[in-house]
């Protein structure tokens, strides 16, 4: 077939890890193309501020485009190797550090130098807050956060961009159909039919692209695990519950090993003085929440996740995760909102109810309704019990005013058989970030960009 163009590089995908791999190859004389499905930086930003765009456009917005699903995150750094990824399956917890420490120092670069980093007050105050934990059966990770802030985070992508400019072709609102590979050697990827060619590709599709990626090397014959998936809700109160624990180190992980059912629950993406937000996945609308450097709410924000790995014979994680978003989606039309209290009585919320409640929404376009319509018994048991286990570190966390929001879920993509380079069993074909299904965050998703960029760049020096 002949090709319309070819290049040193594809990249299929412009999210944190496709970004970082143009970033390493940038100026080094290689010729690159991205391809990103979604829009370019500045008309995402256009469309997420005017109010007249076509609501086809915003949904699309939300997790397509430069920047990726994490554009308009609240832009947290997890500077740490305990979370964020499964990065430490491919090199030693030091190399991850090492990696991670590169990694913010390129953010540093490009516009977070003057962001404040949490978790470097008083390890007395850490340990404190450890023994408690402890003695409420919780395990508790405190991490290094540099907190760019949603609006920071965004600038700092179209800083990059803008690097980029003129040293990669860049395709925006384009989608990369397949990926060609013959006879085991990468020959490119179709885009409108056409073949544009490669020698090195790079899929970094995120977790937008996930199922596309999977179905993708399904047909290229190569072997995938299930990865688990993470259904439950996201949690608000009034920040100040949480201030012993936000003031400390921003962010932490809390991981809850439920009596009923031995689950493992972790707490997930705490956003202090946060806001609720809705996010659109094709259509499918799940909760998530983010919070700004120039911006505060009066509540803290916070995801409760149930993380459920299957085994044969079911092997579609994905699937299942949004089958129990989609049931939200009918029954809510959207995002729904439940106080604690009714929660437990086993009543619906009603917006009488959640005016009369303590908190304020910060979503107020949530429905109002039963989560217990949706969501499976023991993810209702073990979201339960966590909330009973965090009041114990922080009292006032499982009061009848909390509002739960549902559904919550993050897909990740089955994982590939990968080199410690991030390369399949093609040669010169690597994947990377979380469409790969081995990270879950922007530092260890940026990380794997690096680490390829860096794999290339020395097979040709």
């Amino acid at each position: 077939m002949k090709a319309v163009k070819t290049y040193d590089v594809i990249i299929i995908g412009a999210g944190p890890a496709g970004i970082f791999t143009a970033l390493e190859l940038a100026d080094k004389g290689f010729h690159i193309l991205m391809i990103e499905k979604g829009q370019d930086i500045r008309e995402r930003i256009a469309t997420s501020r005017n109010p007249h765009a076509l609501v086809k456009d915003k949904v699309r917005n939300v997790v397509c485009g430069w920047g990726g699903a994490g554009a308009f995150s609240d832009g947290k750094l997890t500077l740490t190797t305990e979370f964020g990824g499964n990065l430490d399956d491919y090199m030693s917890k030091a190399d991850l550090a090492d990696k991670t420490q590169y990694v913010d120092s390129v953010y540093c670069k490009f516009g977070g130098a003057d962001r404040k980093v949490y978790g470097d007050e008083s390890r007395d105050s850490i340990h404190q807050l450890q023994r408690k934990a402890a003695a409420a059966d919780l395990r508790f990770i405190p991490a290094r956060i540099r907190h760019l802030g949603t609006d920071v985070n965004a600038q700092i992508l179209t800083n990059m961009r803008d690097f980029l400019e003129g040293k990669v072709d860049i395709m925006a609102d384009t989608m990369a159909e397949h990926i060609v590979i013959e006879d085991n050697t990468v020959q490119g990827v179709m885009i409108h039919g056409q073949l544009y060619r490669c020698h090195y590709l790079v899929s970094a599709p995120g977790r937008e692209g996930s199922e596309w990626f999977v179905q993708e090397v399904e047909k290229l014959g190569l072997q995938l695990t299930s990865n688990a998936v993470d259904i439950g809700v996201r949690v608000e109160m009034p920040a100040e519950i949480l201030e012993t624990i936000t003031d400390v180190v921003y962010e932490s992980k809390l991981i809850y090993f439920s009596k009923s059912f031995d689950d493992r629950i972790r707490t997930f993406c705490m956003n202090p003085y946060g806001f609720v937000v809705e996010e659109n996945n094709d259509s499918l609308l799940t909760v998530n929440g983010h919070s700004y450097a120039h911006k505060r709410s009066e509540n803290t924000n916070f995801a409760i996740l149930v993380s459920k790995k299957f085994t044969q014979p079911f092997h579609e994680p994905i699937k299942y995760g949004k089958y129990i978003a989609n049931l939200a989606n009918i029954l809510g039309g959207g995002i729904i909102v439940q106080r604690l209290g009714d929660f437990l009585d086993g009543r619906r919320s009603t917006p009488e109810r959640i005016k009369r409640g303590l908190v304020r929404p910060t979503f107020p376009e949530a429905t109002p309704g039963d989560l217990s319509l949706v969501l499976p018994y023991r993810h209702m048991m073990d979201i339960k019990e966590m909330l009973e286990a965090l009041d114990k570190i922080a009292p006032g966390a499982n009061s009848r005013h909390t509002l739960l929001y549902g559904v919550e879920v993050k897909f990740y993509s089955n994982r590939l058989e990968l080199s410690p380079h991030l390369e399949t069993k093609i040669p010169n074909f690597f994947a990377i970030g979380d469409g790969a299904g081995i990270t879950r965050g922007l530092v260890q998703s940026s990380a794997t960009g690096a680490i390829v960029g860096q794999e290339i760049l020395s097979r040709e020096s």
